[in-house]
């Protein structure tokens, strides 16, 4: 396999993969401490650095804390009670900080740089330009954006919008950073508009975990509380990466282990933040101080499974047979019958006992890569606990069969009724902070017809009742010419999606693309025919509308809806924000047609929280229940052992083995995160829990998988995926010797997303796979 022998030309080749040039990599030992005085420093600097010492700091002092404003990054729960002065990881520091910033990405950034010329710009470049500051546009054969009023803009939208011949051809996609105000506009006007194209971030993440839940336990949440932590005596952490990914979970797991839990990690990597955390907040405290900075740390993981790539379901279910063969010997003391018998289905729980009993071990073994010794002994401690908790996230939910092995943790809980009661329960982990909070506002393709009714009955319309795109469905729909408009509310949909030169297609075939932002990412510069920047003001902006200082609410990952005051004065006046922005759209798009008090809604938006409270379930009052002391939670049934699936019961689920086929040469990919970078958005280039610095464009091999193929440490290779007789190609990434399962290799994404295979999907939640990517690695020329 050799390199484009025509590379790139940045004067006129518009890249939509970010560019292949290496950085410098720098190597060191991975550390085993997570956190500790390092994020400390890490956290202060990058917002002194971007924002400056007094904005910098009001900033991460209003960062989660009551009367301020919610984190935009990952959705882990604040405290009900007593909040830290500094209620914040480093890497919501740095999510907080890239949006203070003072640096602008006005008309003039875009005037001396022409859209092939920023293509070239490697991603942290893009971010690091600043908050987009007033609306742009990119006429067709243009080179440039150039400045265009607020309502030439929203002109343009509803010119475009209305010349299509159905609205199914329009595309709506939304962030998960967006507010529960803005969603629920944002849906109301889509679906008055009349199609139900609302494709989302969810799509790519926890969409398997809501089919997986929505069918065994009746709600497509998790079902515990912070709080349950601190009650737990095992915690599974499954497929998920907290140190990075979700750090204030840390400190949920610190107290855990003070309080006696067990923690077992699943997962093909050992993480950092799995092994020991040294606490941030200890640093405020005289008598913790010291530990803090000179200490071990916290020991987290009492038992590492190392788990292969999809190797997931055979672990599980050898945790379940080795809970039933247990209970073969011991009749009544592991299986928890009277919880079988009360909430699920008998006939069920007999049918998965006989499919356990009869399961290979063999099999097991070799699919998961763990021992049955392992998974006799990991039982063990499972069958001695009453009170348990499994938290995952992507590492899961991006496989072909992530809903059926979702369904095999479940089944896990159900037979030891460690479901709905303090210490236990289900917490899929969701890694944007409002996403959840978004699908209960109506962002689906596929709403209830319930919700359907209620938003009719609210506004007065016949809502369309046809299931809409997901966003695997849009940009095959795109890329087809069934769809000429994009709108994407926040986010980077070109770089969170897979296949990306699919994806790239399909938003160049559009007459329209447009993009509500709050600063320059790749999508802007993969465009329709003509392509509009719209400059939305971010969580940390004061939102000010004609009813005076406005706020928004959110929903984080255990169901707690909370408000979000912005603190800092915007960098422009300019800026809209995201209620405002759907209002403007609305109004040029619909006209007459609509039923709606836009420009009332904008003023107040109180006014929007008075229909949510008659639109959207749990929600009654819910103006005056935002406002209370950290909020207030959302029903959840399953968490009362109210199973709130068709009949009323929980249910139990066969799930049979999906061995991965690999011929010789190939491995298994997974796309993963660096430390320095949330979601598509990147702050630096260093992963410095994994011991990578100023680089990312790396791949993680096992040592003797190294061997095989011939290559030494940091020898450029090019990576080849394999799909159905089908080859997509990225070029130039550093070998790096990992401790990883054999036949398992893992990248950063979005880098590797142009591997992912656009119909390469998870069964049932069509989410992409994107950590089950067949590779071949090939020596660069």
């Amino acid at each position: 396999m050799s390199q484009n022998p025509n590379p790139p030309d940045p004067t006129t080749d518009i890249l939509a993969q970010p560019p292949a040039a290496l950085t410098g990599l720098r190597l060191s030992a991975a550390p085993t401490v997570a956190a500790g005085l390092e994020a400390v420093l890490q956290s202060v600097r990058f917002a002194w650095r971007e924002a400056g010492l007094q904005r910098g700091t009001r900033a991460l002092l209003q960062l989660n804390q009551a009367g301020g404003f919610d984190c935009s990054s990952c959705a882990w729960p604040d405290p009900d009670d007593h909040r830290s002065v500094a209620e914040f990881c480093e890497n919501g520091a740095k999510a907080t900080a890239s949006e203070a910033t003072t640096q602008r990405a006005d008309a003039a950034v875009f005037a001396r740089h022409s859209v092939a010329e920023l293509s070239h710009f490697s991603d942290k470049d893009l971010n690091d330009l600043g908050r987009l500051t007033e609306p742009l546009v990119l006429h067709p054969g243009a080179t440039h954006y150039a400045p265009i009023g607020w309502p030439e803009a929203f002109e343009l939208i509803g010119r475009e919008l209305n010349a299509l011949a159905s609205p199914d051809e329009a595309v709506f996609y939304t962030s998960g950073r967006t507010s529960n105000e803005a969603a629920f506009l944002y849906q109301l006007f889509v679906r008055q508009f009349g199609t139900n194209n609302l494709p989302d971030c969810s799509n790519m993440c926890h969409e398997s975990s809501g089919a997986a839940l929505s069918g065994t336990i009746g709600i497509g949440k998790g079902t515990v509380k912070l709080e349950d932590f601190y009650q737990a005596e095992v915690i599974l952490i499954v497929g998920q990466n907290p140190g990075t990914n979700h750090p204030r979970m840390l400190s949920a797991l610190q107290q855990a282990k003070q309080n006696g839990a067990t923690i077992i990690t699943i997962n093909p990597l050992f993480e950092a933040g799995l092994n020991h955390f040294r606490n941030p907040q200890d640093f405020l405290s005289p008598t913790q101080v010291a530990g803090a900075l000179f200490g071990p740390g916290t020991a987290l993981t009492d038992v590492f499974l190392q788990v292969k790539i999809n190797g997931d379901l055979p672990a599980f279910k050898g945790l379940a047979k080795a809970l039933l063969e247990a209970e073969e010997l011991n009749p009544g003391q592991v299986v928890d019958h009277a919880f079988i018998g009360q909430y699920a289905v008998e006939s069920e729980y007999a049918a998965l006992r006989q499919h356990l009993l009869e399961a290979s071990w063999a099999d097991i073994e070799a699919q998961s890569g763990l021992t049955q010794t392992q998974l006799r002994e990991t039982a063990g401690r499972l069958a001695r606990a009453e009170r348990i908790i499994t938290c995952w996230a992507m590492g899961l939910t991006q496989h072909k069969n992530s809903v059926a092995t979702i369904q095999e943790v479940v089944n896990l809980h159900l037979l030891r009724g460690a479901i709905g009661k303090p210490g236990a329960g289900l917490c899929p982990v969701r890694g944007h902070s409002n996403v959840q909070g978004d699908r209960t506002m109506g962002i689906w393709e596929n709403m209830p017809p319930a919700f359907l009714d209620a938003l009719g009955w609210e506004f007065k319309f016949e809502p369309p009742r046809k299931p809409g795109f997901d966003t695997v469905k849009a940009i095959e729909a795109m890329r087809d010419g069934r769809a000429g408009v994009f709108v994407g509310m926040g986010g980077n949909f070109l770089s969170a999606t897979p296949d990306t030169e699919a994806t790239a297609e399909g938003l160049r075939r559009c007459r329209l693309t447009v993009q509500v932002s709050t600063k320059p990412n790749r999508g802007h510069l993969v465009t329709g025919r003509t392509a509009l920047i719209l400059p939305a003001l971010a969580r940390t902006d004061v939102d000010r509308q004609r009813g005076g200082e406005q706020v928004v609410t959110t929903e984080n990952s255990m169901g707690v809806v909370q408000t979000s005051r912005g603190q800092l004065v915007p960098l422009s006046e300019h800026m809209l924000s995201e209620p405002a922005i759907v209002a403007g759209m609305a109004l040029a798009t619909l006209g007459e047609r609509t039923t709606v008090d836009w420009v009332g809604l904008i003023e107040d938006y109180d006014r929007i929280r008075h229909h949510i409270s008659r639109v959207v379930p749990g929600c009654r009052h819910y103006a005056q229940e935002v406002r209370r002391p950290g909020g207030f939670y959302l029903p959840n049934g399953p968490r009362e052992r109210r199973f709130t699936t068709d009949d009323g019961r929980a249910h139990l689920t066969v799930n049979p083995l999906q061995p991965v086929a690999l011929l010789p040469g190939q491995l298994l990919m997974m796309t993963i995160r660096s430390h320095d970078q949330f979601n598509t958005t990147v702050y630096g280039l260093d992963d410095r829990y994994r011991g990578v610095r100023q680089e990312r464009r790396v791949v993680f091999l096992h040592p003797q998988d190294m061997a095989e193929r011939g290559l030494q440490p940091r020898q450029p290779v090019d990576l080849v995926s394999h799909f159905e007789g089908e080859q997509r190609r990225a070029e130039r990434f550093l070998a790096i010797p990992y401790d990883l399962p054999r036949g398992c290799c893992a990248t950063y994404f979005p880098e590797t997303n142009v591997l992912v295979p656009l119909r390469a999907v998870a069964e049932r939640s069509n989410t992409p796979a994107s950590k089950s990517v067949v590779v071949t690695v090939h020596p660069s020329a």
